[in-house]
């Protein structure tokens, strides 16, 4: 159990930072912002995987396809939470 949470902030830390410096802008959130965007974007990536091809348990945890879904899931609540930051600001 320890070893997945470990690997889960590893890749999501990684996922994170990749999307922060994928998508223009700045972000004012730090390093632990940023693992949570991974963290979040795995889970997002992780089920829209799930939904288009289905689970395969027996491969493991960590796969390379995971990992770029993992980076897509956090490009995708990175923009999200942009989109949703812009509509509080005042006019």
């Amino acid at each position: 159990m320890l070893t997945f949470i470990i690997t889960l902030i590893i890749v999501g830390g990684i996922a994170g930072l990749i999307a922060r410096l994928v998508v223009p802008g700045r972000d004012p959130m730090g390093i632990v912002g940023t693992i949570v965007l991974g963290i979040v974007g795995s889970f997002v990536g992780g089920f829209l995987g799930y939904l288009l091809f289905g689970a395969d348990a027996s491969e493991g945890a960590l796969q390379p396809a995971g990992i770029v879904g993992s980076i897509l899931g956090a490009i995708v609540a990175l923009l999200v939470y942009r989109m949703s930051g812009r509509s509080r600001t005042p006019i």
